[in-house]
């Protein structure tokens, strides 16, 4: 299983690179990938430089995709068509369509939510359209995976890891101080 974390300018520090830790930690392969060449800067100003960039078609053969929150990083994964096709693609496909905190208003934007369970941060509710919206920090609701904001970052990254091997989450949880 494979994973693609989709880094726009101004994305949540904690929610993006948190995925990519513990993942890796979990030996998944796990990549970024930036919206505009490969140096993108976090909205708390720490630039990071992604793996890849969002126009190679090998993200397509991903089975997992995640959209971090942060401002304006949510905006500008939601304003980005190349964005808006590949969710829409996964969903098609049935793949997994992970956001956090603001980042399922490109999930909206899609046109994917429709009567889904889902979180976010509190306030991009009305964002979503006709959801059920939950306080939760993690809302599973088939294919979509919704984290609710900063604090969500460590359960939604181990509950991605579930999906895809759920005997390393124990594992890692402990080895990470989280038993």
């Amino acid at each position: 299983m494979r994973v693609a974390i989709l880094l726009a300018n101004g994305f949540e520090t904690l929610e993006g690179l948190t995925v990519v830790d513990i993942l890796r930690r979990a030996e998944v392969e796990c990549t970024t990938f930036a919206l505009e060449g490969l140096e993108v800067k976090t909205s708390h100003n720490i630039v990071v430089k992604a793996d890849k960039n969002i126009m190679d078609e090998e993200i397509k053969k991903y089975d997992f995709i995640v959209l971090p929150g942060g401002m304006p990083g949510a905006k500008n994964l939601r304003d980005n068509d190349r964005v808006i096709e590949l969710i829409k693609e996964f969903n098609n496909k049935n793949k997994y369509i992970c956001a956090i905190c603001a980042g399922p208003i490109s999930l909206a934007k899609a046109g994917i939510v429709e009567g889904r369970n889902l979180t976010c941060y509190p306030g991009f509710e009305d964002e979503m359209g006709n959801i059920n919206y939950k306080k939760d920090l993690v809302v599973v609701d088939g294919n979509i995976i919704t984290g609710r904001g900063p604090a969500a970052a460590i359960p939604f990254a181990f509950e991605i890891l579930s999906k895809i091997d759920a005997e390393k989450v124990e594992k890692i949880k402990s080895a990470m101080l989280l038993d």
